[in-house]
């Protein structure tokens, strides 16, 4: 067992599997090697069947380990039998038709209305910065946006003026989709594109639509540095981040009554099912 996990390491090396992959891939098979040998020293089946891996849940359960982590060491050990069966060294996979545990998605952390509130009031002032992280987080609470969408933006895929405001951003598969902005938003933008971004801005070049003091394109961590400051001085919880106000977002829109497939297009997600975890928060069934 040691050699042939030997050899599919190097297989995932070839295969340009990052030194963490490998190393995690290497741990969960270490111990399914332990969990055979082990066997096959107190005389259980010598033969690499299916109550091998049987005997390897039960004790992963009887140690303590949760469904998700059960269900990667899984994961491992059928991509390292799918190894060996192509190789020739098995004949068969054990883990064929062998179901993964159902592991529950976590139910996303929500901040309340009032709390949005107090952290929407913490960039007071009329600095610079001040403007900007106005504008930023408005933005991000009006539209939902993930916060690499929000960084990327650029200042041509706003329109701040009146009658129709709107932004348009790109997805994580290059999609684009295009969003109404409330006043109260289009509002710190403006006043932000007008007084704020030329203070900051160094080169005329630069299309980025929110800088840092460099000039430069703010990033996702700048971002979450800021916000994590102004949670702090709202008196909210630490572990909020730029996606817990996606999260808020997604559910205030459904208690508002706005249906699923609408959320589910302002926020992007290629599946329903992906956005069907907020009706947990809402009394709106989201039809």
């Amino acid at each position: 067992m040691a050699e042939a996990v030997g050899e599919f390491m190097g297989f995932l090396t070839e295969r340009g599997a990052s030194a963490n992959t490998i190393a995690a891939y290497r741990r969960d098979l270490d111990q399914l090697t332990r969990s055979i040998e082990g066997g096959r020293a107190a005389g259980g089946d010598p033969q690499l069947g299916r109550a091998i891996i049987e005997e390897f849940v039960v004790n992963l359960q009887g140690q303590g380990y949760r469904e998700a982590s059960i269900a990667r060491k899984l994961a491992a050990a059928r991509s390292f039998f799918v190894f060996l069966t192509a190789e020739g060294s098995l004949s068969a996979n054990p883990t064929e038709g062998f179901a993964l545990p159902k592991v529950k998605r976590p139910l996303p952390r929500l901040v309340s209305a009032e709390e949005v509130e107090r952290l929407l009031r913490q960039p007071s002032g009329s600095s610079r910065e001040a403007k900007r992280d106005r504008a930023m987080l408005e933005l991000l609470y009006a539209t939902g946006m993930r916060v690499s969408e929000l960084v990327s933006l650029d200042v041509a895929d706003v329109k701040v003026e009146e009658g129709d405001p709107y932004v348009s951003c790109r997805g994580r598969r290059g999609e684009e989709r295009t969003m109404f902005i409330p006043r109260r938003a289009q509002d710190a933008l403006a006043e932000y594109l007008e007084s704020a971004r030329p203070l900051l801005l160094r080169d005329d070049a630069e299309q980025a639509l929110f800088l840092n003091r460099r000039g430069g394109r703010l990033t996702r961590q700048g971002l979450w540095l800021i916000l994590k400051d102004y949670a702090k001085d709202a008196d909210l919880s630490a572990d909020i981040t730029p996606h817990t106000l996606r999260h808020s977002f997604a559910a205030q829109m459904l208690e508002n009554g706005m249906p699923l497939a609408n959320v589910q297009q302002l926020l992007g997600h290629s599946a329903l099912s992906s956005t069907r975890i907020y009706s947990a928060f809402s009394h709106n069934d989201g039809g």
